[in-house]
């Protein structure tokens, strides 16, 4: 109802504006009147409404022979007239009585809504399958499904992906080259006619009181019987030019006595697939809507969209999908995007407060810590202390911990995690590390021991004996893996260091104290809690997971949220900073000559190929196709390697060892190079395609060189001379800290793909993006409220707010 005057005060504002000529409309106002007198009326929910309409008729009948101050009054009236309706037909209430309201048209099942609703009764499902809708037949039905659109719910929540602004009535005289506008006019002629390659060309010649412009479509001659001379349209698109002339090529239309579901409005775009056109797709979402909508049931309950001023959920998919202006898009956009963060929160802290109810092992602190913490050749950062303290507290407790560690590349968390072990071991318990690649599990296990080096620890009867580290990985042969677990069962083994390999059903742990999951972003969420049920009886392991890859802080909150955080924001004053230096592509040679000017003096580079999105099999051709050309005709006297993500795991962990043992001067590698991997010789890391790159992605590759005493670099090359990409690779050179690059990364590209949120546990997510920093706030802060006063959200209030937490959690990220 709202749009049916809103057309009409469009129409009258421009009258208004133009000084009241009676030409916006082809033919004047007198043409247009029984049209939408009988719009509005049929409409028309209320009998004020029904009067206010026959009100309007009246000021408006005879306008055109007026004369102009005559009809300026007119028009006047008519606004205020028109005005009063529009409070009328909107049910929103006064901003202090409830909700904000972002849409409040009731729904208008006329001609196709009914038809949409089919069979359908006011308790109709939901889930009932699309195929039950008027005009989707299986063949439609399985295009829908590319989209994972399968049921009625599905198609309400196809969201567009943007709009397009066509709310701007222009006369044809106004029009410029390159807008995008909406006129209305009357047809004068329509021709089709067959070009020589087949074509089928209709041109339509459509004119208002301005002038005449010329309208052109292809392979649709079924136009020319609707477009027939007299008829009033109202068209929308792009103008374009034609030898010297503006014209409309392909626009969308539609008659003007319709409701404008594709033109003069903010048009929804949506998501497609082959053989599925924007105009089929959006009048069968138009229909479903008014004929669906009203079933919807809102998980939110009123307190709570009072409190935060939301509009209610049918409200927000009315506005979403056909809003009348930007502001209705922003409202419902924050009302999705908080009930989506909401149920993160909920399932979250469901899951935090599930780990955090069962009984773990207490490991009280130990002076063996301290001894080793005054062995090591260096002292720990102000970072590392805070972060340990807080580790070492979790510890001591029987409450098991559940902690991220976060450090940036070089910062030490190594140092810490066997600091958590120790406390863990010194205890009489046993602490476990799982790397993802074999590679990186070496060389923790490498770490770990010479850290530990000769240290002791008193054992049952108070003999002092050593910290007993073993390694198990999948490429230990059968004996040696039999071997390793039987000592781990036995509680020979302190300390294991492993791959996949820890959490096969043949392990089985002594006294499981302490989990540390390393890089958990690359497990799935079962293969982490495999790991923590390897505790003994109901104990439960304390879990401490690490990462080198900076998190901004809105992805922790999402995708960590149920665990404690733990910052190393502090690089080791040793620690040398990577000189960075942008490369314009041609000065390539000068990258290549530095590359080769280090090998020289008996150092070792890595070169990155550019990222290919399209499959893993293209970029590995590609990477080939680069490794070939450089052995060639760049580095032939060089020793080269190749490495890319379609090869297999332990031929990858072959070619890293043999590089990082200096058989190899030059690695060529995709963006596989593991995170973590120390190869302290190589001093140069050569980035092609920089600009392709994310900038915390950027400077984890940085961080696989400095890592020795000599000056380490990274050179930055792109493939694109454009001022915006060499401005960000600029804020790499000139950052070093990977928490402010990662920030900058989200801010600029928003929130990209750090992780992969299904890895994470984390359902997808459909409006919400990590840049709604604000609404995330404010949806964790609710979500703290309601879970301290009603964790199984057992109360009348919140019983539809419980089901659709359990429904938008997948069986994967269920809490453990």
């Amino acid at each position: 109802m709202r749009s049916t005057f809103d057309k009409l005060a469009r129409i009258l504002t421009m009258e208004r504006e133009q000084g009241c000529p009676d030409r916006v409309v082809i033919g004047g106002l007198g043409k247009l009147l029984p049209f939408w007198i009988k719009e509005a009326q049929s409409a028309a929910q209320s009998s004020e409404l029904s009067e206010l309409v026959r009100t309007i008729a009246t000021l408006l009948e005879g306008y055109g022979q007026q004369d102009r101050a005559a009809r300026a009054q007119t028009v006047a009236r008519a606004l205020e007239a028109l005005s009063r309706a529009q409070q009328l037909s909107s049910s929103a209430p006064p901003a202090s009585e409830g909700p904000v309201q972002v849409s409040s048209r009731p729904p208008e099942p006329q001609g196709d809504a009914q038809a949409a609703l089919s069979t359908s009764s006011p308790a109709a499902s939901l889930d009932r399958p699309v195929t039950t809708l008027r005009g989707v037949s299986a063949t439609y039905a399985r295009r829908l499904e590319r989209l994972n659109i399968r049921t009625v719910r599905d198609l309400l929540f196809h969201l567009p992906r943007r709009y397009d602004d066509y709310s701007r009535l222009k006369r044809i005289d106004e029009l410029r080259y390159g807008e995008e506008v909406t006129l209305v006019g009357t047809v004068w002629d329509t021709k089709t006619r067959q070009a020589r390659n087949g074509l089928h060309i209709t041109t339509c010649i459509v004119a208002d009181n301005s002038g005449t412009i010329e309208v052109t479509w292809f392979n649709q001659p079924y136009l020319a019987s609707r477009l027939r001379p007299g008829r009033e349209i109202v068209l929308s698109g792009k103008v374009e030019e034609y030898l010297g002339r503006l014209t409309f090529q392909s626009p969308t239309w539609e008659p003007l006595e319709r409701e404008q579901l594709h033109t003069g409005r903010l048009v929804p775009v949506y998501p497609l697939t082959e053989g599925l056109s924007d105009r089929w797709l959006r009048r069968l979402i138009k229909t479903t809507l008014d004929g669906y909508v009203s079933q919807v049931v809102d998980p939110l309950p009123a307190y709570l969209r009072n409190q935060e001023r939301l509009p209610d959920l049918a409200a927000a998919l009315r506005a979403v999908h056909f809003p009348r202006n930007q502001e209705e898009i922003a409202q419902a956009r924050r009302r999705l995007c908080f009930e989506e963060f909401l149920l993160v929160q909920l399932g979250v802290l469901r899951k935090r407060h599930a780990w955090r109810s069962r009984h773990g092992m207490a490991a009280p602190p130990n002076p063996a810590v301290e001894q080793f913490f005054a062995a090591l050749p260096f002292r720990l950062t102000a970072a590392q202390e805070r972060a340990w303290r807080q580790i070492s507290a979790d510890l001591a407790q029987a409450t098991p911990m559940s902690r991220l560690l976060q450090g940036d590349v070089g910062s030490g968390k190594t140092v810490v995690a066997v600091a958590a072990m120790l406390q863990v071991v010194a205890s009489g318990q046993q602490a476990a590390l799982m790397a993802p690649t074999e590679i990186l599990a070496t060389q923790h296990f490498d770490t770990i021991c010479r850290l530990i080096g000769e240290l002791t620890l008193p054992r049952d009867g108070g003999r002092e004996e050593p910290v007993r580290v073993a390694l198990l990985t999948g490429s230990l042969r059968a004996r040696e893996k039999a071997e390793v677990r039987e000592a781990i069962a036995a509680g020979e083994v302190d300390i294991v260091v492993g791959t996949h390999a820890l959490i096969q059903e043949g392990v089985q742990f002594h006294q499981l104290g302490l989990v540390i999951v390393d890089e958990q972003h690359r497990f799935g969420v079962q293969q982490r809690t495999s790991l923590r049920q390897k505790g003994e009886g109901d104990l439960v392991p304390h879990l401490l997971v690490m990462t080198a890859t900076p998190i901004p802080r809105t992805l922790a909150l999402t995708i960590y949220g149920d665990l404690d955080l733990s910052v190393i924001d502090e690089l080791p004053p040793n620690r040398q900073r990577v000189i960075t230096h942008l490369i314009a592509p041609r000065e390539r040679e000068r990258a290549y000559q530095f590359v080769r000017a280090q090998v020289d003096k008996g150092h070792q580079a890595f070169i990155i190929c550019p990222l290919i999105e399209e499959t893993d099999k293209m970029e590995a051709k590609a990477a080939t196709e680069e490794y070939e050309r450089l052995q060639e005709e760049v580095f032939p006297d060089l020793r080269l390697a190749l490495l890319h993500g379609r090869m297999k795991a332990d031929e990858k962990d072959a070619i890293m060892e043999a590089f990082r043992n200096g058989e190899y001067d030059v690695l060529v590698s995709t963006a596989v190079v593991e995170v973590g991997i120390d190869v302290p010789n190589a001093t140069v890391m050569l980035i092609e395609g920089a600009n392709r790159f994310g900038l915390a992605q950027l400077h984890q590759f940085r961080g696989r060189v400095g890592r020795g005493d000599a000056q380490s670099y990274c050179l930055l090359i792109s493939d694109s001379a454009a001022q915006e990409a060499m401005d960000r690779l600029a804020i790499v050179a000139r950052t070093h800290d990977g928490f402010a690059l990662a920030e900058e990364d989200l801010r600029l590209r928003g929130p990209g793909e750090f992780f992969g949120t299904r890895q994470s546990g984390l359902p997808d997510l459909k409006v919400a993006t990590l840049s709604d920093g604000r609404i995330l706030e404010d949806a964790r802060r609710v979500a703290r409220t309601i879970f301290e006063s009603d964790p199984d959200l057992a109360q009348p209030a919140h019983a539809a707010l419980r089901e659709r937490v359990s429904s938008f959690w997948s069986e994967e990220a269920e809490p453990n």
